[in-house]
């Protein structure tokens, strides 16, 4: 899958961009998030790497034969009409691998938000790990890892460095990405 990933992603134009190495574990904060061509973008892009990561969806996608290949390819199905604890869980799931990612986008939906879903930030400090910053670029037509963040535990100060982070990326539709 890496060589057909990486061919893809070379033939679309695209390039991957890794200025640090991946932790054992990590949450992986994956914006800006405005189109569809994200989800497919990034997946190429981290089986180039010839690496593995988790991902939440929509449970409504989880259908067949969709459902079966969203597994396969590391999907967790999330009720979103439920009012369990996603984050509990998944940073549970952190206790039972040496090495296990997961990949999150902080607006949690394609559309435009006034403030981010701070779920990917409350796993990471539960389950005590680094936080990977990545990011997709279509001016750039790139992709790319250049910060593990560590959170502190001071939830506002720590999205006020995570979010500087990305002022500078180039969103698919810029008019649904807010910081």
């Amino acid at each position: 899958m890496q060589k057909f990933s990486t061919w893809i992603l070379k033939l679309a134009g695209w390039k991957a961009v890794i200025e640090v190495d991946e932790p054992a574990k990590s949450v992986i904060c994956i914006a800006p998030h405005t189109s569809n061509w994200d989800f497919l973008i990034g997946k190429l892009f981290y089986w180039s790497l010839n690496r593995k990561s988790a991902f939440l969806m929509k449970k409504s996608w989880f259908f067949f034969p969709l459902g079966t290949l969203f597994r396969n390819m590391g999907g967790i199905p999330i009720d979103r009409s439920k009012r369990t604890s996603v984050t509990d869980q998944l940073a549970a799931e952190f206790t039972k691998y040496d090495k296990f990612h997961i990949g999150i986008t902080p607006e949690g939906t394609r559309s435009r938000v006034k403030k981010w879903k701070m779920g990917f930030y409350h796993i990471a400090v539960k389950a005590h790990v680094p936080i990977q910053l990545a990011y997709i670029d279509y001016l750039n037509k790139e992709m790319g890892i250049k910060e593990v963040f560590y959170p502190t535990g001071d939830e506002n100060v720590d999205l006020e460095k995570i979010q500087a982070f990305y002022k500078n990326s180039h969103p698919k539709h810029s008019e649904r990405f807010h910081l």
